[in-house]
């Protein structure tokens, strides 16, 4: 009688207070970029090292400049985004560890299949941008600080041009991801700059077609970073670093390279 009294109330417990599975789940936040998240990698490659290590990844996938804001605030345990400038000062200011190379792809420009400013045949980048600007063509800019963003602005300055004197007209900032800024272009009939990944993995393409490519200022590099544990007690250091361990392996980096759509590479691995 005692027994199934004292199995009663323990069944009593366990069914008022059931056991958070959450507080069981090993994971890390990595804050990363629409790019990677957009073009699908994560997809591929998260669930091998899940698989392998036991630790989830939980990814908040925004531009670059919000994900270094997010690090900065300690509020991940990794940093993967594709500005090295932005990403060496991180480390400089004592936010992040240390920066590992990962991988790389390139950026494009898209447009119209007429090529209203018929730039499909020109040799330099900054010569395409002059040419959008002096035909008044439409050109779509995230306008989000992201890395492909900071990029365009390099560009426009190195021309040099300031398209924002032309906001609502030609020039239009839309303050999105790639995902969503390729939508408008496509929408609209417009240029814009794009990171590779993401157009090959973009399904709406309409008639938007690569018009430009292989300029080596459109080089576009990803870099991952711990964030420092000295400076916010609650990072998950341990297994971050084995995030980034793997990253930067062999597998990993098969892993990255592997990832294809429609038999096209997106990623090229580049840790040394």
């Amino acid at each position: 009688m005692i027994k199934n009294i004292i199995k009663i109330i323990f069944i009593s417990l366990f069914v008022c207070f059931p056991g958070d599975s959450n507080a069981e789940t090993r994971f890390i936040t990595l804050a990363s970029t629409t790019s990677t998240e957009n073009s699908g990698l994560f997809d591929k490659i998260l669930p091998i090292f899940e698989k392998k290590k036991g630790i989830e990844v939980r990814v908040v996938a925004v531009g670059t400049g919000q994900a270094l804001r997010i690090a900065q605030n300690g509020d991940a345990d990794v940093l993967l985004v594709h500005h090295k400038p932005s990403e060496l000062d991180f480390v400089a200011k004592g936010f992040g560890v240390k920066r590992f190379d990962v991988m790389y792809n390139d950026f494009i420009i898209v447009g119209p299949k007429n090529d209203p400013a018929k730039i499909n045949k020109i040799k330099k980048v900054t010569d395409v941008f002059s040419r959008i600007a002096a035909s008044n063509s439409n050109f779509v800019s995230r306008g989000d600080n992201s890395g492909t963003h900071k990029r365009e602005q390099l560009l426009w300055q190195s021309v040099p041009i300031d398209p924002t004197k032309n906001t609502g007209e030609w020039y239009q900032e839309v303050g999105a991801g790639m995902g969503a800024s390729l939508n408008i272009a496509s929408a609209k009939a417009s240029y814009t700059l794009s990171d590779r990944g993401t157009w090959l993995s973009f399904r709406n393409k309409a008639d938007l077609t690569v018009l430009f490519e292989g300029d080596k200022n459109l080089l576009n590099p990803y870099g991952i970073i711990l964030v420092n544990p000295n400076k916010f007690g609650h990072i998950k250091a341990k297994d971050g670093q084995i995030f980034i361990n793997w990253l930067v392996s062999k597998e990993g980096q098969k892993a990255i390279d592997n990832y294809r759509i429609d038999g096209k590479q997106l990623f090229f691995s580049n840790a040394n």
